[in-house]
């Protein structure tokens, strides 16, 4: 079904009180998806409603290769979609394009059904976002609310990373920002740029501040795969040809991301080590989301003219109390060789520079100030010449 906050909840919710026993697979599930004896959740990258729930299966995988595996491994027999009200015919998936096109393909080849949720909340999207009639098996009106992720004022060491990190965009570049308190940080402080272009897995109200600033050049559609946000997103979206909304085969595709120079790519992490790897989707070794498109955009942006893959992230976490810098990873690599990575201390050289100096890098002007000793001493035991 379609994830992030385009849930079809009412389809569910009758799907559910029919069907005792199911798979159900969704991107980024919100909370209120069935968690009960029947249901068996699964996903690439895990939301806050299938998160820590018992018998999850979680499937590792780039979120630009989730197709293929819904056409192999995992191919559905019903699709739920959520979708706006019928223009001209044809029906938009509004804001959650992403892996719908490649579900209903897949959903289709083994005669399975597709069932719309059609709601006239739902902005009419362009670009694969388009489906006819013939793509629709079942149809069920609503007229619901859509969610939204809660709207926070950006705190100020976030901030400063967003400073630090908008620094490092160059004049006309294409921007790849995920959602939170970091790239929202980064879109304010590019306000005052001109010509730059958005090529991205998703984005939120950020990217309206941009377009309202003049920052963004006018000539280029603003691409991605799936947005969520305020009512003011939502409604400056509908029918908007300036927003060209596309199946994640194609704006996760490294090859299509390489195209756009100067692109560069903002992923946040939960952790780095002293040999730059970055981990996003795992706290204690248990899943807490996924690679999503981390690793699609890092490749993306490196091969890109004039391109850079950056990490930011705070230099402590705060509840755990604990450096987000450490000697080595204990968990899976989500993603490694990035251009810099930034922390509210400082931005870290990496690419270009030998192993030794991106430790260096990395401690000096990524860590807290609290840990650099424990963390030099560690890097020696793990090998590094550090001083």
């Amino acid at each position: 079904m379609s994830g992030n906050f385009a849930t079809p909840w009412q389809v569910l919710a009758i799907l559910d009180s029919v069907v005792s026993e199911y798979r159900l697979f969704a991107l980024n599930a919100q909370a209120g998806v069935p968690v009960r004896a029947g249901v068996l959740l699964e996903s690439v990258f895990v939301g806050p409603g299938m998160r820590g729930t018992e018998g999850l299966r979680y499937f590792p995988c780039r979120l630009s290769l989730v197709p293929s595996l819904l056409k192999g491994t995992l191919p559905p027999d019903v699709v739920l979609v959520h979708t706006s009200t019928p223009v001209a015919g044809t029906v938009s998936l509004g804001m959650e394009v992403n892996i719908m096109p490649a579900a209903i393909e897949a959903v289709r080849a083994r005669g399975g059904l597709v069932v719309a949720q059609l709601n006239p909340r739902m902005p009419y999207t362009y670009g694969d976002a388009v489906l006819t009639p013939d793509d629709i098996d079942y149809a069920i009106e609503v007229d619901a609310p859509l969610a939204a992720p809660p709207m926070r004022p950006v705190p100020e060491l976030f901030q400063a990373i967003g400073e630090r990190v908008a620094a490092l965009v160059p004049e006309a570049a294409t921007l790849q920002l995920g959602i939170g308190a970091v790239p929202d940080a980064v879109l304010a402080a590019l306000t005052g740029r001109r010509g730059m272009a958005v090529w991205s897995e998703m984005f939120s109200d950020g990217v309206l501040a941009l377009e309202r600033a003049g920052a963004l050049d006018p000539g280029s559609p603003i691409t991605a795969s799936f947005a969520f946000g305020s009512a003011e997103l939502r409604d400056w979206i509908d029918r908007n040809p300036r927003v060209l909304m596309l199946r994640t085969e194609k704006t996760n595709d490294p090859g299509l991301i390489a195209r756009h120079p100067r692109m560069v790519s903002l992923n946040g992490a939960l952790q780095v080590d002293l040999f730059g790897q970055a981990n996003a989707a795992r706290v204690h070794g248990l899943i807490y989301s996924g690679f999503g498109g981390q690793t699609d955009f890092v490749v993306g942006a490196l091969h890109s003219p004039g391109g850079q893959a950056i990490i930011a992230l705070p230099s402590w976490h705060p509840k755990a109390g604990v450096s987000t810098v450490v000697p080595r990873l204990a968990g899976p690599v989500t993603s490694f060789q990035h251009s810099f990575i930034v922390s509210e201390q400082g931005t870290a050289a990496i690419w270009g520079h030998d192993a030794v100096s991106q430790a260096d890098h990395i401690i000096g002007q990524v860590a807290h100030p609290s840990v650099r000793d424990e963390l030099r001493e560690a890097g020696r035991g793990l090998g590094f010449r550090l001083s």
